[in-house]
């Protein structure tokens, strides 16, 4: 009987294809907000439940703009959204006129030893949609334990960090690296990395 169980299980979880019918899909992302990118992206979006990592050759390169829409929608919803010590003081009206309810926003500051302990903490409280962290010196276990608070406190983690961990595997979910103006997809989970670039648009 125990082969019997099994197969009904698969069955029941639907991830057994049979024929006339269709496997159940992969989670839906959580749009960007760009629609170019979100169609480079294997679920549509950022990946929920997950830790995306932003690689960057400097700060200020276009690495907020790009989350700007996401958060906007979030704040607006009245999902709450974190900033784990920022390296500079978010210019609070330059947040409003992306979109971003202030009153959903909270900064939380931190010292570089404890920053990395907050961005954790924040990511698996389960009452947060979004938290921002710059963690400076994460080791891949240091990682791996934001991905899994994302996961268990089911939100959107995004980690901005140095380009120069390229190098370097990652559990991140999703690794976008900004170089030559653009975003380049670097990792993805649930499909293939795609050969094209998402720029974003210039005013």
């Amino acid at each position: 009987m125990g082969a019997v169980v099994a197969l009904e299980t698969l069955l029941a979880a639907q991830t057994l294809w049979r024929a006339g019918r269709t496997a159940a899909l992969a989670v839906e992302g959580e749009s960007t907000g760009h629609a170019p990118l979100d169609a480079l992206l294997p679920q549509g979006g950022w990946p929920r439940r997950a830790l995306t990592e932003l690689l960057l050759p400097a700060d200020g390169v276009g690495e907020l703009e790009l989350l700007f829409p996401t958060l906007a929608r979030m704040t607006q919803a009245g999902g709450t959204v974190v900033v784990v010590a920022p390296p500079y003081i978010p210019y609070a009206p330059a947040w409003q006129a992306a979109g971003v309810e202030l009153a959903h926003l909270e900064i939380v500051e931190a010292q570089p030893r404890d920053a990395l302990w907050a961005f954790e903490q924040c990511l698996r409280s389960g009452t947060c949609a979004a938290v921002l962290g710059w963690p400076q010196k994460a080791e891949a276990q240091s990682l791996r334990r934001l991905q899994v608070a994302a996961d268990s406190g089911d939100c959107l983690g995004f980690a901005f960090r140095d380009r120069k961990h390229l190098a370097n595997p990652s559990p991140a979910a999703l690794r976008l690296e900004q170089a030559d103006g653009a975003w380049h997809v670097r990792k993805c989970r649930g499909g293939q990395l795609p050969s094209r670039n998402f720029a974003l648009a210039t005013h």
